[in-house]
């Protein structure tokens, strides 16, 4: 089991601690759980969904980096798939406040990045703040997403959002989860090629700079990340947080990060560059490379 599981892990009950621990002592725990291991919890423990999904959210919580505000937040995000996925806040000490990660989409993006399709729910230990709730807008799952907080009846996106201004306003038909591919011809080694791919998958109807990253980490795993845009612009997720989010559920230091790749389009209306290299020599991480995105 990773260490910083250990301390929630002795909190939660005994039959949830004994349906638990034979998958977070897998050494290829990625901070997810499939719909075979959700219903084999749920019979082990006689929890509902919803109960489980608290029950979680301590775990999910220690996920948590955070150097800035000592504040842990933690959210577990349901896939239409059936599989949950983790989320938690990211702050980077040496970097602006501005490329800090909030667990509401550190849970989105996780379950992107695994390649769900849809969100049904998603269960938090503190209330989404307003950039949280702009950020979810741009989901497939639109307002009608269901938001879940201890000591509060469920509600909708739509509930904590209303009157809420989203990509349909804007006649963005391919939103957040949808499946796209840009097609842009890959090149280079392993770590770029993996830096392009995400590039061909970004989420970026805005201004179509499309842009991905890929990390290499100590332990020689590649992780890549795609740009994630926002109809309201400024709760949009770049291409480094989210290969960042997939890295820290994974388990892997954000500090041990040994090459960096940036791919994005030479002409794009926005530049990933100068943001992208100034985080990650915030982290550590000195090799750093920028290729430009070409279509086949």
């Amino acid at each position: 089991m990773h260490p910083r599981f250990q301390s929630a892990f002795a909190d939660l009950s005994p039959e949830l601690q004994s349906a638990l621990k034979p998958i977070l002592d897998a050494e290829d725990f990625s901070a997810r759980f499939s719909p075979e291991q959700i219903a084999a919890i749920k019979q082990q423990t006689a929890l509902d969904e919803d109960a489980l999904a608290f029950a979680l959210l301590p775990l999910a919580a220690a996920c948590a980096l955070a150097p800035l505000s000592d504040f842990n937040v933690g959210a577990v995000a349901r896939g239409k798939s059936g599989s949950w996925y983790f989320g938690a806040n990211m702050e980077f000490a040496g970097a602006t406040m501005q490329q800090t990660v909030h667990a509401e989409q550190s849970a989105v993006t996780h379950a992107w990045l695994s390649g769900e399709l849809a969100l049904e729910a998603i269960t938090v230990n503190y209330s989404p703040c307003g950039h949280c709730r702009q950020f979810m807008n741009e989901l497939n799952s639109g307002t009608a997403l269901r938001i879940y907080l201890p000591g509060r009846q469920p509600a909708t996106l739509g509930d904590y959002l209303p009157y809420a201004f989203g990509p349909r306003d804007l006649a963005i038909e391919t939103l957040l989860l949808d499946p796209v591919d840009h097609g842009y011809h890959l090149s280079g080694d392993a770590l770029e090629q993996q830096a392009i791919n995400a590039a061909s998958h970004s989420h970026a109807p805005y201004s179509n700079a499309h842009s991905g990253v890929a990390l290499e980490s100590a332990s020689g795993q590649i992780y890549a990340g795609r740009y994630a845009e926002n109809a309201a612009f400024n709760p949009s997720l770049p291409p480094l947080q989210a290969a960042l989010i997939l890295l820290n559920m994974h388990g892997e230091s954000c500090t041990q990060i040994t090459r960096a790749v940036l791919a994005e389009s030479p002409d794009g209306k926005l530049i990933q560059r100068q943001a992208t290299e100034a985080t990650l020599q915030a982290l550590g991480c000195q090799h750093i490379r920028c290729v430009e995105l070409q279509k086949p």
